[in-house]
């Protein structure tokens, strides 16, 4: 049976946005796509990382770009709705919350997805072992007492001069943040203090710098830093480990956030109960930080 005229003209309308690029008209072209946007803390790029690779083999349709810049950059675009998830080292603080109500008409929602220790490295060759965080304080806040190695009772052979040469975080970053509330007490660095962009950056100039101490993630140690053990109130030292942090008897363990807008739906709760079941923790186990369930740290 012959075509009618409107057919005719339906179909030749078809043929010319094909010819103009306006539909697509190639019946073997693959489906677009889904993408999610995940941006915040340098602490997590590895592991955001991790997930997205092996997330792509799990959901192939589904395309996770990731982005650091540190936790506060994270959220930030979360506010300004332009990404789907925000990574951060440290809680969402009360003026961020309203920011995002205000911005996007529904509540942060606070998505825990691992664990990490917030650990102090100083040079493989430094003999010094352990730190009361008193003595963390002394040395890293503004006024602390403790500006030479012989303060700690340590002889430093490749410190001539006995120096500290401090590093921390930039000021953007969540494990700045935390480090300032839980080691610091809230009080500010001392004048002179370095401040690295990444967590990586901090530990390669440590390994590269013998006089130097810093703190990151412990998911970023190397063979030429050493991890201190940590304590409080006259305790014995705790060493940063993954049953220590935990069970949080290591004294700077913290938990690593994810925050949607809103209660996540579609494709973006799909991936985030993907990063909660044993396959997601498991990755989090085998790139140095903790898993949500002590099951799924044999992966390390």
């Amino acid at each position: 049976m012959a075509s009618s005229p409107l057919r005719q003209l339906l179909a030749f309308g078809l043929l010319a946005l094909c010819a103009l690029g306006t539909v697509s008209c190639d019946r073997g072209a693959a489906p677009r796509r889904a993408v999610l946007l995940n941006r915040g803390s340098d602490t997590m790029i590895n592991v955001a990382q991790a997930w997205a690779e092996e997330y792509a083999r799990v959901a192939p349709d589904v395309s996770v770009e990731v982005a650091g810049g540190g936790s506060g950059v994270g959220i930030a675009a979360l506010i300004d709705g332009t990404v789907q998830i925000a990574n951060s080292s440290r809680p969402m603080k009360a003026a961020e919350r309203e920011a995002v109500k205000l911005s996007r008409r529904v509540d942060a929602v606070e998505h825990i997805t691992g664990y990490d220790a917030l650990v102090v490295y100083v040079h493989a060759s430094n003999p010094l072992t352990a730190m009361s965080l008193a003595q963390l304080e002394a040395l890293f806040a503004e006024g602390g007492a403790i500006t030479r190695w012989s303060d700690l009772g340590v002889h430093h052979p490749s410190c001539p001069r006995d120096t500290i040469i401090r590093i921390s975080r930039q000021s953007s970053s969540g494990t700045y943040d935390f480090f300032r509330e839980v080691a610091l007490g809230k009080r500010d660095f001392k004048l002179g203090t370095l401040e690295l962009n990444g967590s990586k950056e901090v530990v390669e100039l440590v390994a590269h710098t013998p006089c130097a101490i810093g703190y990151s993630g412990m998911g970023y140690a190397t063979d030429g830093v050493r991890m201190l053990s940590l304590s409080t109130g006259g305790g014995a030292p705790v060493a940063p480990t993954p049953a220590a942090t935990l069970d949080r008897s290591y004294p700077i363990a913290r938990p690593l956030y994810m925050f949607t807008a809103g209660q996540p739906e579609g494709e973006t709760k799909r991936y985030l109960d993907w990063i909660h079941s044993p396959s997601g923790q498991r990755l989090v186990a085998a790139v140095g930080y903790v898993p949500l369930r002590a099951a799924d740290m044999g992966a390390r």
